[in-house]
């Protein structure tokens, strides 16, 4: 389940947080948004699943899912509906835009957990192959085919290298590469480079990826991991 990513939006910010506890317990990797507007600044062709509200501010979550599904890049994705507007009418009209299943409030959380396994089954088949051709948080784009690396659509010019490096760790969120793993993997059969050399395209590294860069994060004595938010 780990290469499942999963968008909560909901103004509720409790709920947010208590959802994305619980799915990323089961392994998915979760981002929250607590409106319409906050979730469309983020790049949505980069999840597997939407967990929408209905009832939010100026732009609803049947507003906001209509908006997904009339977008090529983000139409194939499910969306899951959580809401206390649930009437049959509401129901009805959820569906009829495209939802994939309505949960209405209050809920358990073993609900969730088991609807959103049994929508991402479903649909798991349905997801285009370029999804598992890039890496992707939030507007960090690692594209492994082109061989190119984004962020909110502006490429970013790395060495062979760096990009290896980040793909490494970008592929591996979390978990800490020492310096000598890093050689083995980027470097392979080059000869004489030095731990220092790590460090150096570590440093580059970040600097080229902006705010991201404080999520290559040093483990002293380890090596170094991606850690997300």
């Amino acid at each position: 389940m780990n290469n499942y990513r999963i968008l909560v939006v909901d103004d509720e910010e409790d709920l947010c947080e208590i959802l994305k506890f619980n799915l990323e317990n089961e392994g998915y990797e979760v981002d929250t948004a607590y409106s319409a507007e906050e979730a469309l600044k983020l790049n949505l062709s980069a999840y597997h699943l939407f967990l929408l509200d209905v009832m939010m501010g100026e732009i609803s979550g049947f507003h906001l899912a209509r908006m997904i599904k009339l977008d090529a890049k983000t139409a194939h994705i499910p969306i899951i509906f959580i809401t206390a507007k649930d009437t049959e009418n509401d129901t009805i009209h959820g569906f009829n835009i495209g939802a994939d299943d309505y949960i209405s409030k209050p809920f358990s959380i073993r609900e969730v957990l088991v609807r959103v396994k049994a929508v991402i089954r479903r649909t798991a088949h349905h997801a285009p192959k370029e999804q598992a051709e890039r890496l992707v948080y939030k507007e960090l784009v690692l594209d492994t085919i082109k061989k190119k690396v984004s962020i909110s659509g502006v490429e970013i010019a790395l060495t062979k290298k760096e990009f290896e490096i980040l793909y490494l760790l970008l592929q591996n969120k979390g978990r800490v590469f020492s310096r000598e793993t890093i050689l083995e993997k980027v470097w392979q059969e080059e000869v004489y480079v030095l731990d220092r050399t790590i460090d150096v395209n570590i440093t580059r590294l970040r600097k080229k990826i902006g705010a991201y860069g404080k999520c290559i994060v040093t483990r002293l004595g380890y090596g170094y991991c991606f850690e997300t938010e």
